[in-house]
């Protein structure tokens, strides 16, 4: 797993910082490497907070599986030119 810092690097070069869920994932390992310098009970606390704050996304994912399941970014068939085809300016 990687650390935080390098999650939030390759978010960035990669674009991917304006995605909610990928806010999350950082989120979680930030968390993750803070729990050993937490006290039990504030990092249930932050826990429920990332988990409800997670929850209010609701069903982001719809319609966009590959992209947020599978990692695979897949334009919708409905843009017209399709993002880098030849008809693409």
């Amino acid at each position: 797993m990687p650390t935080s810092e390098e999650l939030a690097r390759y978010l960035e070069q990669r674009g991917e910082l304006s995605k909610p869920w990928m806010l999350q994932l950082l989120r979680l390992t930030k968390l993750k490497e803070a729990k050993d310098t937490m006290n039990p009970e504030e990092y249930e606390q932050k826990l429920h907070e990332a988990h409800a704050d997670l929850m209010r996304l609701g069903e982001f994912w719809k319609g966009r599986e590959q992209e947020v399941f599978g990692g695979r970014y897949q334009p919708s068939g409905v843009i017209e030119p399709l993002p880098g085809s030849p008809e693409d300016r």
